[in-house]
């Protein structure tokens, strides 16, 4: 939980004429948008530019290519100075996933092979730990994190699954699917003493935290702008310090392969990188609009004022609290747990975001842990206290309804 209760709506912010922010993006009016951390939302003026730099591009693609190179290594200065890092250790990759693929494709075993993960990691992050374990011929242990658990409890929980033969360790700054920070810069200074890489998946920090990486010692980092940032889909930053950066290569050779790090990320063929380009233009309209520590603050108070008015509704309905204990909770956003019967798994949680979307016009991110299923709410500055009120108010009773048909027809669709 956050540290102070919300219990009265944030007003709503508006454009400088007035208008609702909303009106910024080309978002479904009739759908309600209660997902903002998993795909973000683009703003028109970003969309337009990319628009811009596509139409260049394909007007003239002898020109724009061999020059791309040059103009995304200038689009690297800005977005460096977005999180507060050197440009010379910020690459762009396509989404965190890419950047995390990097290191597992380029990283050499140097003890026995191990790979430390946690329970609360990112699916398709784990799957590459264990290929890559596989590969060097180690295994993957997987730390037990308690929900609940603080900085403490969750760093010396890390930390118990660490020994000799531990090659690398891979932990969330913010975790997806229980929307809570883990101790990366703990971790990152006792990995550091004990001389093991440290890969930090900080897939929702950009944009959410002002300075992720101001005191975190880490190998490296890799953060998706595409999503608290609204930049375009497919912008995401790899930060990487320190010797071992010199492994890193992109996952497609090409004609800077023999540049250092991070210059021989910047030229991949005739990849679409107009969303690189126009990157800036999106987190300039944000800090313009409202600047974005105003932003922040009205997000952290939305998701607060939605956990307190769905948590509540869910309690009246089911007798029990909504309210989930989060040891280290995570600005803008929030969990609520579901009714017994609802997103037990994670097949059954994508499943229930897919029929949510469909009949009942709502896209939300449900999830699951330790077989209990949670609605994550991610607030941005597009959403309004109405939202969330009306998934109180719409929604609630007819989830309530599929909880108890899922409890008396187990496995019925």
């Amino acid at each position: 939980m956050s540290e102070t209760e919300v219990t009265t709506a944030p007003r709503p912010l508006l454009l400088a004429d007035g208008r609702p922010a909303a009106r910024a993006w080309s978002l479904d009016p009739v759908m309600k948008h209660l997902n903002h951390g998993s795909f973000g939302a683009v703003p028109l003026v970003a969309q337009q530019r990319q628009n811009e730099f596509r139409t260049e591009m394909d007007s003239s693609p002898v020109v724009w290519f061999p020059a791309l190179p040059q103009r995304i290594a200038a689009t690297r200065v800005d977005l460096a100075a977005f999180l507060r890092v050197a440009p010379d250790d910020l690459a762009l990759v396509p989404n965190a996933s890419a950047g995390i693929s990097v290191v597992f494709a380029s990283l050499r075993r140097r003890r026995g092979g191990g790979i430390v993960v946690t329970d609360h990691g990112y699916g398709a992050v784990t799957m590459g730990a264990e290929r890559l374990a596989r590969r060097w011929g180690g295994e993957v242990r997987t730390a037990r994190v308690p929900l609940g658990a603080d900085e403490e409890q969750a760093y010396e929980a890390v930390l118990a699954a660490v020994d000799d033969d531990t090659d690398l360790i891979v932990l969330d700054q913010i975790t997806s699917a229980t929307a809570r920070r883990m101790p990366v810069e703990l971790v990152g200074a006792e990995a550091r003493r004990r001389g093991i890489p440290l890969l930090v998946d900080a897939a929702h920090a950009p944009g959410l935290i002002e300075a992720p990486l101001d005191g975190l010692t880490c190998d490296f980092w890799v953060g998706n702008l595409h999503k608290w940032g609204c930049t375009p889909r497919g912008t995401a930053a790899l930060v990487a310090r320190g010797e071992l950066r010199e492994e890193l290569y992109p996952l497609i050779d090409s004609w800077g392969a023999a540049d250092p790090y991070p210059d021989r990320f910047d030229q991949q063929g005739t990849i679409d990188a107009t969303g690189y380009l126009a990157a800036p233009a999106a987190l300039d309209f944000v800090e313009s609009t409202w600047g974005w520590d105003t932003a922040r603050r009205y997000m952290d108070d939305l998701a607060g004022y939605g956990e307190r008015v769905i948590g509540e509704a869910f309690a009246r309905l089911t007798g029990d609290t909504g309210t989930v204990d989060v040891g280290m909770p995570v600005p803008g956003m929030r969990l609520v747990r579901l009714p017994d019967g609802l997103a037990g798994s994670r097949v059954e949680a994508d499943a229930l975001r897919d029929r949510a979307a469909r009949e009942l016009g709502v896209e939300a991110a449900f999830t699951a842990f330790g077989g209990v299923g949670y609605m994550r709410l991610s607030a941005h500055v597009y959403n309004t206290a109405a939202d969330y009120e009306y998934f109180a108010e719409d929604c609630v009773p007819l989830l309530g309804r599929w909880a108890r048909a899922a409890q008396e027809h187990p496995g019925a669709s």
